[in-house]
């Protein structure tokens, strides 16, 4: 609940939202806070953990009906992983921006002028995100440490990757007869597509192509027709 209610102020704000921005939009007292993470940075790094994190992205991809055809199948999956590539390098970028990711030192937690840090009851192991442990270096999600603004390590995105990927055989398994290569490869494929479309800057004047025009290109290819290519 806290995560989910500072993740919004966080892309706005950076490192610079308050404690107490995040306590009132999550309706809790600034105190609760300091219960569930040792310090500001502590959330701050469970707010990149949770950005980077791909179970919501899953939860919504799973969601996709096996009913639909495929290319809105695909379309679908393409809007929920745009969604969160977003989300992603919004609050990424905006911490990093402030400086939450380049090193912190040590300094007074901007909890609205009120320096809680050790004053705060952190119970010694006390609980953080909604139920994970992150005392002491404890784990991220997907097994990231994002302490002292670290990210996740490679065998942590390749773990993902293959989740995401997966996730998206499943949704076009159904029509596996259809393709000439195997569903994990169109899927490898079609994720490979997407995401560089998403992570490569163009000129102004050069629209991406869009999530339609990709599903077509992966789908039918780039040629007018079958076997017209000189």
């Amino acid at each position: 609940m806290i995560v989910a209610a500072a993740l919004p102020l966080v892309a706005e704000y950076g490192a610079a939202v308050t404690t107490g921005q995040i306590a009132r939009a999550a309706g809790i007292g600034e105190a609760t806070i300091f219960r569930a993470f040792k310090d500001k940075d502590e959330l701050l790094d469970a707010c990149v953990a949770e950005a980077v994190g791909t179970d919501h992205v899953l939860r919504e991809l799973a969601s996709i009906s096996l009913d639909e055809p495929l290319a809105d199948r695909l379309a679908k999956a393409a809007e929920a992983l745009r969604a969160h590539m977003e989300r992603m390098g919004t609050v990424v970028g905006a911490l990093h921006a402030s400086g939450h990711l380049r090193g912190r030192g040590p300094g007074p937690d901007t909890q609205d002028g009120a320096d809680t840090r050790d004053g705060a009851d952190t119970r010694d192991g006390a609980d953080s995100r909604d139920g994970a442990d992150t005392q002491d270096g404890a784990d991220s999600r997907d097994g990231a440490d994002t302490r002292n603004g670290a990210g996740p390590p490679p065998d942590s995105r390749t773990r993902s990757f293959s989740a995401l990927r997966n996730a998206v055989v499943e949704l076009i398994e159904p029509d596996r007869a259809a393709f000439r290569l195997s569903p994990e490869k169109v899927a490898a494929a079609f994720l490979g597509m997407l995401f560089t479309r998403l992570q490569t800057p163009l000129p102004q004047a050069e629209a991406p192509l869009t999530p339609g025009e990709l599903i077509s290109v992966l789908l039918h290819g780039t040629l007018n027709a079958p076997g017209s290519a000189p």
